[in-house]
């Protein structure tokens, strides 16, 4: 009977042999992730799509399976008591000069942890950043590993840089050699990670996504773009031209979804004129704003590829969806050719492209340059939750070329699944939570070491047990608390909240609202160095506050996207926690890429209570929640009683 099951899982998500793995080892994993409900809302149907698949002969390729499935070593990496101890002495020593704060029991146990495979749950404001640093120091300076060898990861270039300021300051403290240039190679982005073995392994590609930006230098993480430049717009639009003009299934897929008529027939003897392509905006259920078509395509492709899907190898047929979703999959298919192809003409290549083709290269393992992977053995990976399919499978291919390569790999990722907020981009904290699925580790257990960061030393209690509740409606989390470390005031408080609260008639005492919590914070002792953050999900109402504002209030605005990291002795939210439309698309996509419990639509159902998270735990004494309707994270909110 099992072995029947095991068959069975093999040939409907046959994705990659470490998620095949910890399905066998399910049964018995030790920290398991705890959903709300027994089942996810798209478990049957994701089973019934791959029984398609199957029967069409559509679905990806099965993996073959190496022959040793851990990539981590059983064995705790070597650290003498006395190392231990020195590291311990120089920290105390670091603390009374006032480098460094005080490490807790918690975060020493992440400072001196010896697991080659370590997963931390790091949560809001636990000091990550600085017991991040110290844990690099402990591995350069006690450990013995060398600087080249070691690398550390975090989200954006701005993270980097703040880390590699840390970790100059507390470097000098204990007299190791280390300059600016170390601390650019050792803290980088993903993507520029993958820009430096791209140099060496691709032949040193231009990149699509860097096109017309005068301000192009060290890769930084496209999460965070915003709209596409002119350059690309004009790349993706010859793309689509040509496409137009060569392919008559196109053009009638193109006129489908655009609801056009078909191009009148030629006449008798006469060659078929071709016009330009229609640039009518487009708009896929589910997504916000019509776009021309390439660039709708592109955004979708994007995300294939994100979550592991090749957008060369995808059989429409294969996705459990609407004809007219389907449709839309052929036509971006024909397009994405004709892209890639002047892609390759113009000697470009994409961010997802080189991590695909890396991932290949990687797997061959053939006459791979060791000085290029060197950097790669030991990695130190910051918000882990937002990873995507993509990335872990680049990671896979890369600590499993080192392995054979005879190195003792390492990785220590640190992150939190409540603050994962950008599953519209093709990330998901499944992948954090079903870790071991994906990295395996050698030994008896073939499980990761997992810690906890539990202490929050930013916000108040009540700020935190708010942001909590309002994670109840999440269907897949980690099952984990938190703890204030910081202790209230007079005038404290959690989520107040100002309900039926319209922009365009209520903004002056929105304005009044802002200046009198500027004051508060100004006559406040050890108040936070940034007094107010104004935090919105859009950037419109953002601008229309502050047009309003006196620039000389210490106020700082951002999407709460970008907030993430940052606080405040005060958060304002202007939100109205509007909830995510139905994606059919993504939904068939969710479900043939093989790597999620959760449909597509759950999955945006609980990052919108994740960012509600995110931007209450920004808050160091005081949130005020402005909102016009009482809905999702905004509702629960309500029922607390926090109704102004």
């Amino acid at each position: 009977m099992l072995s029947a099951m095991k068959r069975a899982l093999a040939r409907y998500f046959p994705r990659t042999t470490e998620y095949l793995r910890a399905e066998r080892e399910a049964a018995d994993q030790l920290r398991k992730p705890t959903p709300r409900a027994k089942k996810p809302a798209n478990g049957g149907k994701a089973k019934a799509a791959g029984t398609r698949k199957a029967a069409a002969g559509d679905g990806p390729a099965k993996p073959e399976k190496p022959a040793d499935e851990g990539i981590y070593a059983g064995a705790r990496m070597k650290a003498t008591e006395a190392q231990l101890q020195a590291m311990r002495e120089r920290v105390a020593q670091a603390v009374a000069a006032g480098v460094v704060s005080p490490p807790s029991d918690e975060q020493w146990a992440m400072i001196l942890g010896r697991a080659p495979l370590t997963r931390i749950f790091a949560g809001a404001g636990s000091g990550k950043s600085t017991t991040l640093v110290l844990r690099v120091v402990f591995m350069l300076c006690h450990m013995g590993v060398a600087p080249e060898r070691l690398t550390v990861i975090s989200f954006t270039n701005a993270s980097c840089a703040q880390l590699r300021e840390q970790l100059l300051k507390v470097l000098a403290f204990w007299q190791f050699p280390f300059d600016a240039a170390q601390a650019r190679q050792c803290v980088r982005t993903f993507h520029s990670a993958m820009g430096t073995l791209a140099k060496e392994l691709l032949g040193n590609p231009r990149w699509f996504e860097q096109l017309d930006d005068a301000s192009a230098g060290e890769l930084d993480n496209p999460l965070l773009a915003g709209r596409l430049r002119p350059a690309q717009q004009r790349l993706l639009q010859q793309a689509y031209q040509d496409c137009y003009a060569a392919d008559a299934d196109f053009r009638e897929r193109v006129h489908d979804l655009l609801g056009l008529p078909p191009l009148p027939a030629p006449a008798e003897g006469q060659p078929a004129r071709i016009p330009k392509a229609p640039l009518d905006g487009f708009k896929p259920a589910g997504e916000f704003t019509p776009l021309p078509l390439f660039e709708a395509f592109y955004v979708q492709a994007g995300f294939m590829e994100s979550i592991g899907i090749r957008v060369d190898r995808l059989k429409p047929r294969a996705l459990a969806c609407s004809a007219r979703e389907r449709t839309f999959v052929e036509a971006l298919a024909q397009f994405w050719k004709h892209f890639e192809a002047l892609l390759q003409q113009q000697g470009l290549m994409t961010f997802n492209a080189a991590f695909q083709r890396l991932g290949e290269v990687l797997a061959k393992g053939n006459g791979l340059p060791g000085e290029a992977l060197a950097p790669f053995c030991h990695l130190l990976i910051d918000e882990f939750q937002d990873i995507s399919p993509q990335i872990v499978q680049w990671l896979q291919a890369l600590h499993r070329g080192l392995a054979r390569q005879g190195e003792a790999v390492s990785l220590m990722a640190i992150g939190d699944d409540w603050q994962s907020i950008y599953g519209w981009r093709g990330s998901s904290p499944e992948l954090f939570m079903d870790f071991d699925r994906h990295f395996p580790s050698k030994g008896k257990t073939k499980k990761s070491t997992v810690l906890t960061l539990e202490t929050n030393y930013r916000s108040i209690e009540p700020i935190l047990r708010d942001g909590e509740a309002v994670l109840e409606g999440v269907a897949f989390k980690q099952a984990k608390g938190s703890k204030a470390f910081k202790a209230m005031q007079p005038g404290d408080h959690g989520v107040k909240l100002v309900s039926r609260f319209d922009l365009k008639t209520c903004l002056p005492e929105l304005v009044q609202e802002i200046q009198a919590q500027c004051a508060h914070v100004a006559s406040r002792t050890n108040a936070d160095r940034n007094p107010v953050l104004l935090l919105s999900r859009r950037n419109e109402p953002l601008r229309q506050i502050q047009a309003q504002l006196d620039p000389a209030l210490p106020v700082r605005a951002y999407s709460i996207h970008r907030a993430k990291g940052l606080q405040a002795e005060v958060a304002i939210i202007v939100d109205d926690c509007a909830p995510p439309e139905k994606h059919p698309l993504r939904n068939a996509l969710y479900a043939h890429s093989g790597f999620f419990r959760n449909s597509y639509d759950q999955a945006m159902q609980d990052e919108s209570l994740r960012l509600a998270y995110v931007a209450i735990t920004r808050g160091v004494s005081r949130v005020i929640w402005y909102s016009n309707k009482v809905q999702g994270a905004v509702e629960v909110l309500a029922r607390r009683g926090h109704r102004e």
